[in-house]
This record gives C-alpha cells, structure tokens and sequence, in this order.
C-alpha cells in the first residue's frame, strides 16, 4: 500500500552551500547510522512516513514546514548515499524536473551491478508517478520523484506535486512491500491539506469507473497503495507553541541544559560536548532511534539546528558542524567493533524520553525562541540573510520552560 500524503505552504529559493554541504554530511551520518542499527528496511520504512521524513528535513536545519523539505532533503540523502551505496545497499535515483526523468536510466545502471530486474523497477517507478499525476487527480502536478532503492530490491518513492493557484505542494509516499494493488487504495501517506473533492481513481468505490477505463485503453496499470495518514503543515512561518509537542521539548532542554553530562553515567562518553550540542544531538538521535509516535510534531525538531530563515532560530553553524563529528565519530567505532559512543548517543533519545514522563512545563515557549536567537551569535548563527549578531543586553542564560 502506499504509505500517505503531506501537504506543505509552496516556497521557491535556493538552499545556500554552507547549507547543502552540511544537510548532505550530516543527513548521509543518519542514513548510515540507521542501516548499521536497524536494517536497510528500517530505513525504507522510515522514508515512507511523511512525519519523520518531515522531522528529518528539520533536524537537518531546512525551512520547517515549507516544500523546499522535500527536494532539499532528496538532494542532500542523494549526494551523500550514493558515495556509499556498495557498502549501504541504499542507492536513490531520480529527483527535481530533469533528474526525475533520468531515473528509469538510473536504475537500470543500478540493475546491471545488482542483479535486480530493472525493467520492473522502472515500471515501479513510473507506475508510482503516473498513479499520484493521472490516477489521482487532486490539483497537484508532480515535479519531483525520488526513488530509494535496496540491494534486496524493496524500495520507497518520495514524490510531490505543485498546486500554483492555491501555493501549495503535496508529498507522495510510497512503501513497496506494503503494496498489495497499484490501483486500490495503494499511498501509505499522502501530506496535503483537503483541497475539496478530488478524483481518486485509487479509492474501492471507484472500482467501476477504473473498470471502464481499462475496457476503453485496453491497459492494465498494474499494483499501488494505501491512503492511511495525512500531515498537513500550517501555512504560518515561524514555530508556535501549538506546532511543538512542550512536554517532549522540554524534556530535551532539561537534558542538555539542567543536568552536566559528566554527572549521567549513561553520557559519560559524551564528556567534552557542550550543552548545546546536546540538545541537538538528542534530536539526532531520537530520528534514529525513535518510534513513530514520536514524529508527531516534526516542528520539535527544528530546534535541533534552526531554520535556514530563521525559524525558530537562526542555524548555529559551530553546534551542526559538532553533531556532524561527534556522529560521524561514532559511526567509525561502531564499524570497528567500538560501540560505547553509538551506544551513548543512543542513550540521550533514551534519557530524554525518561525525563519527559514527570516533566511539566511552564509554557514559556517564546522566552526559548528568543533566548536561542539571543544566543545564536555565539555558535556562529546564519540564514539566508547573513550571519547573527548579538543582540544589546544578552545575558546569553537559556532559561527552561
């Protein structure tokens, strides 16, 4: 079935290179991270929810509810899997606009080093696009398909459609082994906001009208999937209280903020990373290691490493570039057989959710906003704008709600 839909406000711009280069650097560390602890299906299975895919794309420091997401995200997993794919197993294909149609050539090259049948594969792939622009005729005209693909031959499709006239962009998932039929009910998710009534030849009660129109064309579409969840992102762009899940975020804080790491046990192989880079690395390694249900409000997660416009904070440039090492450092001992740093960084997901069950905050929600924009200066904060500066009469003490 396929996996669902998410709807997000429609923004055009260009992500900076101080940007891309770390989304690549640090977005390929979790790809990896996941495939060595989980499996390569676990991280299908992940790039299938539009909630952490959208989480994701906010820990990865992108505009936090805006399309860019999708294509940014792709771009930056492409650039920095594929340099590993023969020891992943993970190859993505496809794209935005031109990189989208090279995908059949893409994985026909992947099938004569794998072994896997390309011809299916590409008929996957555009059965999968012609599914969410024909089949499902809801105002949204795909321009980006990515095709993420496992040596076992499973894969996932991220795909998404413009709406110019309502500004609005829709995010396509798709979970091959969660698909029983390409033409009933096939999405595992779709993210968009209701756009009134739409025709979804995907629906069971369309059943007829798809039977006639195979009688007239004479062609069999094929398999697809199921609709089963719908994220829809406000059209607002900064972080409000009501986007964040406040008890799940302060438990964070306190974590990074309340307790010095040197006095958990659990952290002491962290010793010698700030406070800051804390908070961000428990995001980390909740994206890597969390649930499902924990992806519920993907907004919390922009308060990893900010926003490239500045919501909820600018990007603190010295803060990212720590996580990127400290996670990658893990990723290297874990390979040699050294798992105490992957173990500790897997600890701080663990630890934070402990804390969260007794927290109670006291919804001082934009005292944080403010006070990590006042602060941002010291870890080298930067949007698309210029870098941050201090502000007059910054006491520089992050205080918790």
């Amino acid at each position: 079935m396929k996996s669902g839909h998410a709807d997000l406000p429609l923004h055009y711009g260009k992500v900076p290179v101080w940007l891309a280069q770390r989304m690549s650097s640090l977005g390929g560390a979790i790809v990896e991270s996941i495939v060595i602890e989980y499996g390569r299906a676990a991280l299908l299975q992940k790039m299938s929810d539009p909630f952490w895919f959208q989480s994701l794309g906010c820990v990865l420091g992108m505009d936090w509810h805006s399309s860019g997401i999708t294509t940014s995200v792709m771009g930056a997993l492409k650039k920095s899997v594929n340099r590993q794919s023969q020891e992943l197993g993970i190859y993505i294909c496809g794209g935005r606009g031109k990189h989208s149609r090279a995908t059949p050539t893409e994985l026909m090259a992947i099938a004569e080093k794998t072994g896997l049948d390309g011809n299916l594969l590409v008929h996957n792939s555009r059965l999968s696009a012609k599914v969410d622009n024909t089949a499902i005729q809801d105002g949204f005209q795909l321009y980006l398909h990515s095709f993420v693909l496992s040596v076992e031959g499973n894969w996932a499709v991220i795909q998404q459609g413009m709406n110019t006239n309502e500004r609005l962009a829709r995010r396509y998932h798709w979970h091959s082994p969660d698909i029983k039929s390409f033409v009933e009910e096939p999405h595992t998710f779709i993210y968009g906001q209701n756009q009134g009534n739409i025709l979804n030849l995907t629906d069971k009660a369309a059943a007829p009208t798809r039977s006639g129109i195979l009688d007239l064309t004479k062609e069999n579409p094929g398999r697809i999937m199921r609709e089963v969840t719908k994220l829809i992102m406000p059209s607002h762009h900064d972080v409000r209280a009501e986007d964040v899940n406040l008890k799940r975020l302060g438990a964070v804080l306190a974590l990074a903020h309340d307790n010095p790491v040197n006095d958990m046990e659990s952290l002491l192989l962290l010793e010698g990373v700030g406070p800051r880079t804390i908070q961000s690395l428990t995001l980390v390694s909740e994206i890597i290691h969390g649930t499902p249900s924990r992806f519920s409000d993907p907004a919390r997660f922009s308060f990893a490493h900010g926003g490239k416009d500045g919501h909820p904070f600018p990007v603190p440039i010295t803060v990212y570039d720590e996580s990127i090492l400290t996670l990658d450092k893990a990723i290297q001992k874990a390979k040699m057989g050294e798992r105490d740093k992957a173990d500790a960084l897997k600890n701080l997901s663990k630890v934070s959710a402990k804390l969260e069950k007794d927290f109670q905050p006291n919804n001082r929600f934009d005292d944080i906003v403010q006070q990590e924009r006042d602060n941002s200066w010291k870890y080298e904060g930067r949007t698309v704008k210029g870098k941050a500066k201090k502000a007059r009469g910054n006491s520089g003490q992050l205080e918790l709600f």
